[in-house]
């Protein structure tokens, strides 16, 4: 399964969707060293929940496995000596610095493919390399706003629903790291090298890919509903729905079918797929009337039995219990040297039917810094003269998570 073994990254990522791009990679055998600066990335020290394993962030666990950490000042000359020595034998730079950050460090990829002309160079933005909103901040929460997708989702009374998870942050890293396979595959036909590009924006629009579609070509899409109804473009019943007891999700359903096993005059009378478009609303208040009527036990039965296409609607709680997602592999433990053990989501994607092994623990703050400059043939006294300008760090866990 070390489908990219070989395969050399310099990884000047932080925050998620940069950090999981190169995780996608490594998962796969890439050899990567992370870049951050001597006192650490940013996601050593911040976790959405508030969540440290023994002060371990594990925001930082979760997109950093099986890489080297290489901390060093690279506003330093003699720093981007060393970078400009790695850069030689890379195959692969992915950064999500604002655009025009690494231009001033000297490490953009006009500057880089002069040193190595096979480099893959991939960039991932908040809105692209240019454009009006080259300079303004990119983050998940402001890409669902701006992109419409926090219209589609919600009762037509609520406010703009946001997707409670950082969507477009991880569709844009799975985007990253394919633009980067489908460049290294090109170079292996070519010889050349490529920047890739990907940004939040594009992330975001992709996962419009339908909706927007439709928009563009028909024109305003039908209301948001007050009922169960999930999307602005489905015909009705097509949501979650509150049963006697709790909740459940029906996906669509022909409404003639759904007339007959539940007995319903009611919807008897919406015959055909205009009407369900036409009348959505109308067949959704109806359906959701009705579905009150019994415990989720009861429906299950029911719709098993007539392959109604339904799903629980599952708290994490239920989520983890799942006997699908326990067999999927997705969920891992790892014992981490500082953080003990630790529970991840796997690499999403078998290989010949067997899931990816984590390979190297998370690391410290430049735990590999020594090693990386060792083996780029710098001396030990050079090292330690390094070390003791603060060119580099290689300071270990006592300063890569906040002290309780």
């Amino acid at each position: 399964m070390q489908i990219l073994k070989g395969i050399k990254v310099l990884s000047f990522t932080h925050f998620l969707q940069g950090p999981s791009a190169v995780q996608m990679l490594s998962d796969i055998g890439a050899d990567v060293i992370k870049i951050e600066q001597t006192k650490g990335a940013y996601e050593r020290f911040w976790s959405g929940f508030n969540a440290y394993q023994n002060n371990v962030s594990v925001f930082f666990l979760l997109a950093n496995r099986n890489q080297k950490s290489l901390a060093i000042d690279l506003r330093n000359n003699e720093a981007k000596e060393v970078i400009i020595d790695l850069v030689k034998e890379v195959d692969v730079i992915v950064e999500n610095f604002r655009p025009g950050a690494m231009k001033r460090l000297g490490l953009d990829y006009e500057s880089l493919k002069e040193i190595n002309p096979k480099l893959i160079y991939c960039s991932c933005t908040g809105y692209g390399s240019g454009g009006p909103y080259e300079s303004k901040p990119g983050q998940d929460l402001l890409l669902q706003s701006l992109s419409g997708l926090m219209t589609l989702s919600g009762k037509d009374s609520a406010p703009p629903t946001p997707v409670g998870t950082a969507v477009v942050d991880q569709h844009g890293a799975v985007l990253a790291a394919f633009g980067i396979v489908a460049a290294l595959f090109n170079r292996e036909k070519t010889g050349e090298g490529c920047k890739v590009e990907g940004s939040l924006l594009n992330s975001a629009l992709d996962l419009q890919i339908e909706p927007l579609t439709y928009f563009l070509n028909k024109g305003k899409l039908w209301s948001r509903s007050e009922t169960g109804l999930a999307s602005r473009f489905h015909q009705a019943p097509y949501g979650t729905y509150k049963t006697k007891d709790r909740y459940i999700t029906l996906s669509n359903t022909p409404v003639e079918k759904l007339a007959e096993i539940l007995n319903s005059k009611e919807l008897a009378q919406y015959e055909s797929s205009d009407q369900m478009s036409d009348k959505r609303f109308e067949i959704d208040r109806i359906f959701s009337e009705i579905i009150k009527t019994k415990n989720y036990d009861d429906w299950v039965k029911l719709f098993e039995e007539h392959n109604i296409w339904f799903a629980p609607v599952n708290s994490y709680e239920d989520v983890v219990k799942d006997s699908q997602v326990q067999w999927s592999g997705m969920l891992t433990t790892y014992n981490h040297p500082q953080a003990g053990e630790i529970k991840l989501l796997n690499h999403p994607i078998k290989y010949n039917d067997k899931t990816v092994e984590q390979r190297m623990h998370q690391p410290a703050i430049g735990e590999h810094s020594v090693e990386i400059l060792k083996t780029q043939g710098y001396s030990e006294r050079k090292i330690k003269e390094f070390i003791d300008k603060g060119i580099i760090a290689n300071d270990g866990w006592e300063r890569s998570s906040p002290q309780p």
